[in-house]
């Protein structure tokens, strides 16, 4: 049974983020969408060297655009913000024991001058995907030519892959007709995800942070952390 996954891409996304993406199947990312000034499509956490959480923010262009899809940000290139963002993980992370094994791939690909926002999310998730070990089928909503209302267009996309399942974060519970998937045969399951606690840096344990804390403090172990397979010990 195919399980298909929607999200909209992320900046160095969270562990739930590749949680979804680790359970599907087929993942579209759903870059059509109207742009959320405020949410995590061109930022994301970390963790500073005070144990408390720091923002990397990528600047971007939107300011007289009116109400602009995700896919047609540009990102603003005028300072050297990837040089910045790179510099900030490799002070706040220098101790940890994988920066060398992953910050140079992630400073060369932030390093390539992207123009489109979503690219560059999706680029750099998908680099992350390799890393853990994930092989699910990688799509975008814009490329598929498919429209409709909220509930409809996401069954049709659905649809188009043959989904048996569609993977949706708990917070669409608030607007999904979940009826309508029934009665078109496909079941709708909601992502619970438990956050894991695993060992970090600079003090008492911080969740929800970019997946880039993970790495660098687990490596080869993230995928299995990630899917909770691993006690750490560690306590909130």
């Amino acid at each position: 049974m195919v399980t298909v996954g929607i999200l909209q891409p992320g900046y160095l996304p969270w562990l739930g983020f590749f949680d979804q993406l680790i359970q599907c199947d087929v993942f579209v990312y759903y870059d059509d969408v109207q742009y959320d000034k405020h949410g995590w499509r061109n930022r994301n956490r970390i963790k500073g060297l005070d144990g408390q959480p720091q923002w990397l923010t990528v600047p971007v262009r939107h300011s007289g655009l009116g109400s602009p899809l995700i896919k047609d940000i540009e990102l603003d290139n005028r300072t050297p913000w990837a040089k910045k963002h790179v510099g900030t993980i490799r002070q706040y992370y220098a101790k940890a024991p994988y920066i060398k094994q992953y910050l140079p791939p992630l400073e060369e690909l932030l390093y390539r001058g992207w123009d489109g926002l979503a690219d560059m999310d999706i680029a750099v998730a998908g680099m992350i995907k390799e890393w853990l070990g994930i092989k699910s089928e990688i799509h975008r909503s814009s490329a598929l030519g498919i429209n409709g209302g909220q509930s409809e267009r996401l069954l049709k996309i659905c649809q188009r892959f043959g989904a048996g399942v569609y993977l949706s974060g708990s917070a669409a519970q608030d607007y999904l007709d979940v009826e309508l998937f029934r009665s078109a045969g496909v079941e709708v399951r909601w992502q619970d995800y438990r956050h894991p606690v695993y060992r970090q840096l600079h003090g008492d344990f911080v969740s929800h942070l970019s997946v880039v804390d993970l790495l660098l403090n687990a490596g080869p172990e993230s995928r299995d952390i990630i899917l909770n397979k691993i006690n750490s010990g560690v306590t909130p």
